[in-house]
């Protein structure tokens, strides 16, 4: 049996390092936010012929004027995504026939224009569903726990699971501030939506140790050694934890390699996600609940 109480300060302390290297690299390099979260337009063209980023950069700006432009085109080279400050839907039209114009056979795939106002309100909304999301699971692990009161009081439950999320939210995003500065890939409601998913799996795991961890603790004649119990309860569900991990992270590997690539960061956030939140779940999750026995 693997003695998990023997190595706790071990996997504490790789998470304290990990959250630490994730605050610091969230305040260095910050988040690209895309243009359904600051506003701007979206627009995607498909062009009959190759075409290199610098001669649509250069007709946006210097034929056309438009300010603030990105673009990036896929591998094929034939499809391009151009971020840039917020037009109108006739200018759009009128930009895309000038297009027509400049480049021949150009076919219009994805437009999208938003203003500032509904970017900072999505951003605003976005922060209050992960504030009501973490608080929510909280309070209804402590409510879920209330009948397991010793040696670890119920809402001490809510809190470590409330620790744990956060833990595992806080790494992904930090992984994806650090990403987004090396590639100038940017964050748009997907982001938003992976965290959610992650912290939604990852609870999911945390409430089938502790759910052990009770189970064993109603039935135990040594109650007051949690340390036994919970070394008990993480040996009994390791194989199941891992094993509903794996078939998820099979899963999104495939999505990842055969996938679309506008979804591709999207699905490498869950990937991430879902490794850490296996992790914590049994190596943070379980020795906080030892820590916090009887304070």
């Amino acid at each position: 049996m693997f003695d998990l109480m023997k190595y706790k300060n071990l996997f504490l302390g790789l998470s304290v390092v990990l959250v630490v290297a994730s605050i610091v690299s969230i305040y260095m390099f910050g988040f690209n936010l895309g243009v359904d979260l600051k506003g701007g337009t979206l627009w995607q063209l498909s062009f009959e012929n190759q075409i290199t980023v610098d001669e649509v950069k250069g007709f946006l700006t210097d034929d056309i004027g438009l300010e603030n432009v990105g673009v990036t085109k896929d591998s094929s080279g034939l499809i391009i995504l151009i971020r840039s400050s917020e037009f109108t839907e006739d200018q759009h039209q009128s930009y895309l026939s000038s297009m027509k114009e400049k480049f021949g056979l150009v076919e219009d795939l994805r437009f999208e224009s938003i203003g500032p106002a509904i970017g900072k309100e999505l951003r605003d909304k976005a922060l209050l569903a992960f504030i009501f999301v973490l608080t929510g699971i909280s309070l209804y692990v402590a409510f879920a726990f209330r009948h397991v009161s010793y040696p670890v009081s119920s809402w001490k439950y809510g809190i470590i699971t409330l620790v744990t999320l956060f833990h595992d939210a806080l790494i992904s995003a930090g992984f994806f501030a650090f990403w987004g500065f090396k590639t100038g890939i940017e964050i748009d409601t997907n982001f938003i939506v992976a965290i959610l998913v992650i912290i939604g799996f990852s609870v999911h795991d945390t409430i089938v140790v502790f759910d052990r961890i009770r189970e064993n603790l109603m039935t135990s004649k040594d109650r007051g050694n949690l340390a036994k119990i919970v070394n008990m309860s993480v040996n009994q569900t390791f194989a199941r934890s891992f094993n509903t991990s794996l078939t998820l992270v099979l899963v999104l590997i495939t999505l990842i390699i055969f996938g679309a690539s506008s979804l591709s960061y999207f699905t490498l956030l869950i990937l991430l996600g879902t490794i850490i939140g296996t992790y914590s779940s049994i190596f943070v999750a379980s020795p906080l609940l030892t820590l916090v026995q009887g304070k």
